[in-house]
Formats: C-alpha cells, sequence, structure tokens
C-alpha cells in the first residue's frame, strides 16, 4: 500500500480548508484516510498551518511521500526560511521560444546601437 501525506478538502463552497492526512495514494482526495496529521487554512492573513511535525516524520520514516504543496507546508511548520523548490520542466516548445528568446536577446546586445545625428541648437533670428 502507496501511502501519501496530502491535502483533503473541507469547508464550505467557496470556502475552503484543507486537513493534512496520511491516506492511501488510491482514495479519493476527499476520501478515506488513515490519520489527520494537521490543518492548512489559506484564507485567513496570513495563512494558517497547523502540523504535528512528529506524526509526520513518523510517517515519512514509514515511507509515506509527501505531495508538493505538503512538503512546502511541512517547511513553513519547521520553521525553515526557503521551502524546497521543485524543478519544472519545460515541454519541448516552451523550450524551443526560450532559446529563440535568449538569441534575440543576445542578437539585440550585440549589434551595435545606430547612434542619430547630434542636433544642433537653432540659433534665434530676430
Amino acid at each position: 500500500m502507496a501511502v501519501k501525506i496530502r491535502l483533503a478538502r473541507a469547508g464550505a463552497k467557496k470556502a475552503p480548508f484543507y486537513r493534512v492526512v496520511a491516506a492511501d495514494s488510491h482514495a479519493p482526495r476527499d476520501g478515506r484516510f488513515i490519520e489527520i496529521l494537521g490543518r492548512y487554512n489559506p484564507r485567513t492573513q496570513p495563512s494558517t498551518v497547523e502540523l504535528d511535525v512528529e506524526k509526520v516524520d513518523a510517517w515519512i520514516a514509514k515511507g509515506a511521500q509527501p505531495t508538493e504543496t505538503v512538503a512546502k507546508l511541512i517547511a513553513i511548520a519547521k520553521g525553515e526560511t526557503a521551502a524546497p523548490k521543485s524543478e519544472a520542466k519545460l515541454s519541448k516548445k516552451a523550450q524551443a521560444k526560450a532559446v529563440e528568446a535568449a538569441s534575440k536577446a543576445a542578437e539585440a546586445a550585440a549589434a551595435p546601437a545606430e547612434e542619430a545625428p547630434a542636433e544642433e541648437p537653432a540659433e534665434d533670428a530676430e
């Protein structure tokens, strides 16, 4: 059984809050779970993150895999300043556009700027 530490949505329509739960990876998002590990409310200012870090560490030691969002929440709960960054993969089309934009920028920087002739001050004809 593959266990994930993930968010389960709760709350009213358009007013969500989330439970951080340990659940079977095949269970539905808001369905059956093994244990509640904490809460997350994004609607408060600042967002409220309440996690039982000891329980989370115990589940990770047993092999549970946190989702990206939960990994960020765990980092916040532990007081780490920088949340872990995931490397986003670009599609082939996005990579081609990035390469094209970089080459255009390099050409623009390498091309000499055309200088406009300096204007001479006009003499007053009185």
